[in-house]
């Protein structure tokens, strides 16, 4: 019986081991279930202006028209790396926005160069942080931006600092809030900001963002400059609250490095956001 027992024994393992050797690829599927990182999504901290703009609405075009009353800038972020900043000048390029954070668990290893060589080329620059508003409060990541490059001076070449809220790159599009706990969130970056600097935060949002998760929520615009994303040849409808913006992202392919925007207005509407 027992030696039985251990002939078929004997037998399934070597049947076993032949299914094995026979079809390996059986067994892929269930090796590769498991979730990689690139399946978890970007590492916290790798967002920068527009990566859910482009994700979202995609990109459609230059614009055209008459740019004579209109300033070329850039926003740039880990992802350039060092700049070389004279390029840019020689292009064109007269302001820039560089992030400094993100939530309250990310600083951008190269803010040092990028807000430095931008200043030291003749740029006028500010700081922007990305909000997560899933992670901390309102207020909790103003105090965090302003500590760490977000701040601001009256020296004519300092740009106040911007909020880019957009969509989320590492989850759910309105980060799990409702249309009022958004808006609540918003207001206390803003409130915050502007109690720690004296200055009002500039808003970084598209549209289509903005009617999703805030509700199309109007009561900002009278204060807070406007700083759109549409990769178009327009820009297109604002959002509620504005009847004008401030600075408008055309494109995530700049002809150089980072993303371009205009200003809308002369290089001494840039200087006179700048002065305050």
């Amino acid at each position: 019986m027992r030696s039985a027992i251990a002939g078929a024994f004997g037998r399934s393992r070597v049947l076993a081991a032949g299914l094995l050797l026979a079809a390996p690829t059986l067994l892929l599927p269930l090796h590769s279930a498991s979730a990689s990182p690139a399946d978890e999504g970007p590492p916290r901290g790798s967002a920068r202006m527009g990566t859910g703009v482009l994700a979202h609405e995609g990109e459609h075009g230059l614009p055209t028209g008459n740019r004579a009353a209109q300033t070329e800038g850039v926003d740039v972020s880990s992802h350039q790396g060092n700049v070389t900043w004279s390029e840019l000048w020689d292009s064109g390029v007269r302001w820039a926005y560089v992030k400094a954070t993100e939530g309250t668990y990310y600083k951008n290893p190269y803010h040092s160069q990028q807000y430095n060589g931008s200043y030291d080329v003749g740029m006028i620059r500010g700081a922007y942080h990305f909000a997560t508003p899933d992670t901390t409060s309102g207020a909790a990541q103003a105090d965090y931006f302003v500590d760490h490059g977000g701040g601001w001076s009256p020296d004519g070449s300092t740009l106040p600092g911007v909020l880019d809220i957009e969509w989320n790159p590492y989850g759910a599009s309105c980060y799990g809030r409702t249309p009022g706990q958004m808006v609540s969130w918003i207001r206390d970056f803003l409130d915050t900001y502007k109690a720690r600097t004296g200055r009002n935060a500039v808003m970084y949002t598209s549209t289509s963002w903005w009617e999703l998760c805030t509700g199309n929520y109007s009561g900002f615009g009278a204060d807070t400059p406007l700083w759109v994303a549409r990769y178009a040849s327009a820009v297109g409808a604002l959002p509620a609250g504005w009847s004008t913006y401030t600075m408008w992202q055309y494109t995530s392919s700049g002809p150089i490095v980072g993303d371009h925007n205009r200003f809308n207005g002369t290089l001494a509407r840039v200087r006179a956001l700048a002065t305050g």
